[in-house]
C-alpha cells in the first residue's frame, strides 16, 4: 500500500535548489530523487534540521538497471535509507548515476555508518565514493576482479585469493605523549581468522605498545557467499533458506523478516494461527541468540560454567524448532503466506516447558556473574560508547539500548502481535560491555513475557498458511487426487510465485536490531534485487574506534558483547 504523504517532508524540499529533489509518489515509504550534485547538502540538512532530524543511516545498497541510457537518469541507482529517531520517521533517498561516471560524495562527515555501507558498495557495484578515507574492498578480497552485484556478472564466477593479494595494512600509530616514538614494545600483531575469539571469520591487525592497543584495522569477507546475488538466481520461496544463513542464531527471525515483506509486496496477510506461532518463535529464538551472546562472551573471558549454563536453553528451544520444522540449527520453517506445516500437537506442551525451564537457568547465570568482582573488571567501562554516537554508527538493537536509546522495532513501529500484548523496551546507560550483557538479560525476561501472555491467549483456530494456490503449495493429498493441483504444484515450483512489480522495505526486530529487507519486483517468479539490512555490520564498524586505548584482552571482551554473527555481517 502507498504511504501517505508527510507534509514535513513535502515542504522541506523547497529549501534546496530547484530540480535537485524530486518526490517519487505511490511507493511503500516518503522517496525523494536527489541529484548527486547535491547530495551532501541535502543529507547534511535531513539529519540537522529540527522538522527532518534523520539522524540514522540505516542502509546504502545500489541497484543495477542496465537497459537504461544515461540520457534517461544512468545505469544505476545508489539508495539510501534513512530514519529519524526523535520523529519515528523514514526516508529513502535515491541517486541516478551513469556507468561511466559512477562517482559520489562521501557521506561520512554526516553519518559514520556511511564508511563500511560505502566500502560494501564499491566492492559489490563499483561505486566511488569522493572523500571516502579507505575506499578498498570489504567483502570480497584484494584479488577479486569485477563487481559481483552488476547483472551482467557471471553469478558461477570465482576468484581465487593468491598469497600476494593478503591484505597488509600499514598503521600509523599517533605519537606518544612525550614525544618519543621509537618504543622498544610497539609492536604489530595479527590476531584472527583463526584465533577462536575472532569466530574463525574475523581479522584483527592491532599495534600495540606494551598490551594497549594505539592503532588497529579489521578485516572482514571470510565468510561472504553473495548472498543478494544467489538471490536473484533461485525463486522467492527459494529464498528462505538462505536467509537461514544470515543470523543463524535465530535463524526463524530471519524467515519472519524476508516472508513479510513480500507478503507486503503481494497484498497478503498470514492466517492469525501462523502469526501467533511466529510471535511465539521469534521470542524463543531472540532468548536463544541472546544466551549464546553472553555465554560466548563469558567463556571469552573465562567464565567456563556460564557458558554451559547459556547453551543449555538453547538446545531446549532447538527441540521446539525442530518439533515444527524439521530442522534444529537453520530452520527454513516459515513461507511465503504463513509457515512451512501444521503446528505439532505438542507445540503448547513444549512451550510451555520451557518457559519453566528458563528463567531458573537466566537467575543462575546472573547470580554467579552479574556483581562478580572479576567480570566488572573486564566489562564495566570497557568500549564504552554514548546513545548520540551509537545512532550516528548506525547502530539498533541491544547495543543501542544499552547505551540510552530506547529504539525497537517492534514497539516503534509494531508487526505480528507485539502491539497486543505488554512489555516494555529495557534501556541502560553505561554503553559498555557490562550493560551489553545485562540488556540482554533483561530482553529474555521481556521475551518470556510476551510469550506468556500469548500462550495464556490459545493457538488460533484456521490453517497456518494462506489458501491461495497462487503462493502456497497444494498439500500432497490434493496433489495426488486432483490435476489442477499438480498444476498449481508444478508452476510454483517450476516459475515461482509471481510477485506484482514495485519495491518495499519491510523490518522486524532482530536479535541484533533492526533486520530489513529492501526487495524490488520486475514481475517474474524471482526477486530482481534483495537488498538485506544487517544489524551487526554498522555496529562492527565501530569495533575498530571502540578498542583503540583498550588492551587486547579488552578486545575480546568487547567483540563478545557487540555479538558480531559473521553470516549476518558478511551475507
Amino acid at each position: 500500500m502507498p504511504v501517505e504523504a508527510q507534509p514535513q517532508l513535502d515542504s522541506g524540499i523547497e529549501r534546496f535548489p530547484a530540480g535537485s529533489v524530486t518526490p517519487q509518489e505511490g511507493l511503500d515509504q516518503p522517496t525523494w530523487v536527489v541529484q548527486r550534485e547535491h547530495l551532501f547538502e541535502v543529507c547534511l540538512d535531513l539529519r540537522d534540521n529540527p522538522a527532518t532530524r534523520f539522524d540514522l543511516l540505516l542502509d546504502l545498497c545500489g541497484v543495477d538497471f542496465p537497459e537504461r541510457s544515461d540520457e534517461a537518469g544512468g545505469r544505476f541507482e545508489v539508495v539510501y535509507h534513512l530514519y529519524s529517531m526523535p520523529r519515528g520517521e523514514r526516508l529513502r533517498l535515491k541517486v541516478p548515476i551513469t556507468e561511466a561516471d559512477p562517482v559520489l560524495p562521501s557521506l561520512i562527515p554526516v553519518w559514520k555508518a556511511a564508511d563500511w555501507f560505502e566500502r560494501e558498495a564499491w566492492d559489490l557495484f563499483g561505486f566511488k565514493f569522493t572523500g571516502h578515507p579507505n575506499l578498498r574492498r570489504i567483502l570480497t578480497h584484494d584479488g577479486f576482479q569485477g563487481h559481483a552485484l552488476r547483472k551482467d556478472y557471471d553469478a558461477a564466477k570465482r576468484w581465487i585469493l593468491t598469497e600476494d593479494k593478503i591484505y597488509m595494512p600499514k598503521l600509523e600509530a599517533p605519537a606518544s605523549a612525550d614525544g618519543n616514538d621509537a618504543m622498544f614494545e610497539r609492536m604489530t600483531i595479527n590476531i584472527g581468522p583463526s584465533h577462536p575469539a575472532m569466530h574463525g571469520t574475523f581479522r584483527l591487525i592491532a599495534m600495540v605498545d606494551g598490551e594497549q592497543i594505539v592503532a588497529n584495522e579489521i578485516e572482514i569477507g571470510y565468510l561472504h557467499r553473495c548472498f543478494e546475488k544467489m538471490c536473484e538466481t533461485h525463486t522467492w520461496q527459494q529464498v528462505i533458506p538462505y536467509t537461514d544463513r544470515l543470523n543463524y542464531c535465530s535463524s526463524f527471525i530471519n524467515n519472519v523478516g524476508y516472508c513479510r515483506t513480500v507478503e507486503q509486496m503481494l497484498g497478503i496477510e498470514a492466517p492469525p494461527r501462523a502469526v501467533w506461532a511466529r510471535t511465539i518463535l521469534s521470542e524463543f529464538s531472540r532468548i536463544m541468540d541472546h544466551c549464546v551472546c553472553n555465554g560466548t562472551t563469558l567463556v571469552d573471558l573465562g567464565a567456563l560454567t556460564n557458558f554451559w549454563y547459556c547453551f543449555q536453553p538453547r538446545e531446549e528451544i532447538y527441540t521446539l524448532l525442530e518439533s515444527v520444522s524439521g530442522a534444529r540449527l537453520t530452520v527454513s520453517a516459515c513461507r511465503i503466506g504463513g509457515l512451512l506445516a501444521e503446528l505439532p500437537s505438542t507445540f503448547v506442551a513444549q512451550c510451555e516447558h520451557l518457559l519453566e525451564f528458563i528463567p531458573p537457568v537466566i537467575d543462575d547465570v546472573e547470580k554467579l556473574v552479574a556483581k562478580n568482582r572479576i567480570f566488572m573488571d573486564r566489562a564495566v567501562g570497557i568500549a564504552a560508547i554514548s546513545g548520540e554516537d551509537a545512532v550516528n554508527w548506525g547502530w539498533t538493537g541491544p547495543c543501542l539500548r544499552a547505551s540510552g536509546v530506547a529504539y525497537d522495532v517492534r514497539r516503534a513501529h509494531p508487526y505480528d502481535l507485539y502491539d497486543t500484548v505488554e512489555w516494555e523496551v529495557p534501556v541502560l546507560r553505561g554503553g559498555d560491555v557490562y550493560d551489553r550483557f545485562r540488556i540482554r538479560m533483561l530482553e529474555i525476561r521481556q521475551s518470556l513475557r510476551i510469550i506468556r501472555q500469548l500462550l495464556d491467549r490459545g493457538m488460533p483456530e484456521g490453517k497456518c498458511i494462506v489458501d491461495d494456490p497462487h503462493i502456497a503449495l497444494p498439500t500432497k493429498e490434493a496433489c495426488y487426487n486432483q490435476m489442477e493441483s499438480m498444476i498449481y504444484h508444478f508452476k510454483l515450483i517450476m516459475d515461482g510465485i509471481r510477485v506484482p512489480p514495485g519495491e518495499r522495505y519491510s523490518m522486524v526486530e532482530g536479535a541484533n536490531g533492526e533486520l530489513g529487507f529492501y526487495c524490488i519486483s520486475d514481475g517474474s517468479g524471482k526477486p530482481y534485487r534483495i537488498k538485506v539490512r544487517p544489524p551487526c555490520f554498522p555496529i562492527f564498524s565501530a569495533f575498530s574506534q571502540l578498542v583503540n586505548g583498550h588492551t587486547i584482552s579488552d578486545a575480546i571482551a568487547t567483540l563478545g558483547g557487540l555479538n558480531v554473527i559473521a553470516g549476518e555481517l558478511e551475507r
